[in-house]
């Protein structure tokens, strides 16, 4: 089913907003964090993908707007899909996502749309926060290449954390049937792109909902996400085996700080014999030992910790010890 009342030849920007069994107030604020900022009707474009809730009337419950935008209903596919789905019908210049429980906040985002329009940019990549910004930086860097950048940075994979030129996709798509599918989107759009601005203001807010995507609470849906993860991880190295070597030298930072973040996962949910195993798995790979790389002071010492059979054991102790006292 697809409402298309909003049609514009060519808008400045896409609004993606997600949604799948959402309260109508959170989504209702998404869609008005991208109606109230500053452009025109004409401007703007906002896709609405409605990944087959089952509990609740989506367009009835949001009528009061739904003249301002573009709805569309499939069948539950999961996030990748649904954001896909709408990719493919987009015809902003520019893309941003917003999960459909999040909001762009408007000061600092109206700060990441004057980057777009007065530098050309291919991304422009901002800070997120889950709560209220007292003070909102207005400086920015670049332009640099997106290989560069990500030579340089600790990536965050969030596809709700930039703004970005439609044309420099491809055939870029997100991978479906997975968790954490940014984790594999954002490092090669971030390769195709030329031009990368980014900016402190943090112009996207997001909520922590128990038993969301980010925050899985039972074991099966833990146990998926860092299967997940580890093919993500896998699935990237094949990547970088084809590209130039300045690429490649770029996505395997990003390989290498993913890596750190699983073991780290496996180790604060797992038992010591299962994190074994995973580091064994890593280990036919070449991804275990960790690279020694001067990425950050964080990641070489956890480098050094988990060298050993008894330092990451050691490590494991202490991450669910202090996950006992916080």
């Amino acid at each position: 089913m697809r409402n298309t009342n909003i049609t514009s030849p060519q808008p400045l920007i896409s609004f993606i907003i997600t949604t799948y069994n959402l309260p109508k107030q959170l989504l209702v604020e998404a869609i008005e964090s991208a109606m109230n900022l500053t452009l025109s009707k004409k401007e703007r474009e906002i896709i609405v993908v409605d990944d087959g809730s089952d509990t609740i009337d989506t367009l009835k419950d949001i009528q009061e707007i739904a003249n301002n935008i573009i709805y569309i209903r499939q069948a539950n596919q999961g996030l990748s899909a649904a954001r896909n789905t709408a990719l493919r019908i987009a015809q902003g210049q520019y893309i941003q996502f917003i999960d459909g429980d999040d909001k762009l906040l408007r000061t600092p985002y109206e700060h990441c749309l004057d980057i777009m329009r007065y530098h050309n940019p291919d991304i422009v990549i901002f800070e997120s926060t889950n709560k209220n910004s007292k003070t909102i930086p207005f400086n920015y860097n670049g332009p640099v290449t997106g290989a560069e950048y990500m030579r340089n940075n600790n990536v965050k994979a969030s596809a709700c954390s930039y703004l970005f030129k439609k044309n420099v996709l491809g055939s870029l798509q997100f991978p479906l049937n997975i968790l954490h599918e940014d984790e594999e989107f954002t490092p090669q759009l971030l390769l195709r792109c030329e031009r990368v601005f980014t900016t402190q203001a943090e112009a996207y807010f997001y909520r922590q909902r128990k038993g969301s995507i980010m925050h899985p609470t039972s074991k099966l849906k833990l146990t998926k996400s860092l299967n997940d993860t580890e093919q993500v991880i896998y699935h990237l190295q094949e990547i970088s085996l084809n590209l130039p070597e300045e690429e490649r030298v770029a996505i395997e930072r990003r390989i290498a700080q993913l890596t750190m973040d699983y073991i780290y996962n496996m180790c604060k949910s797992h038992s010591s014999n299962e994190v074994e195993k995973a580091v064994e798995r890593l280990s036919k790979h070449n991804l275990f030992p960790l690279p020694d790389k001067k990425y950050t002071k964080k990641y070489n010492l956890f480098r050094k910790a988990t060298m050993t059979s008894w330092g990451r054991k050691t490590m494991s102790l202490l991450i669910k010890n202090s996950l006992l006292h916080n």
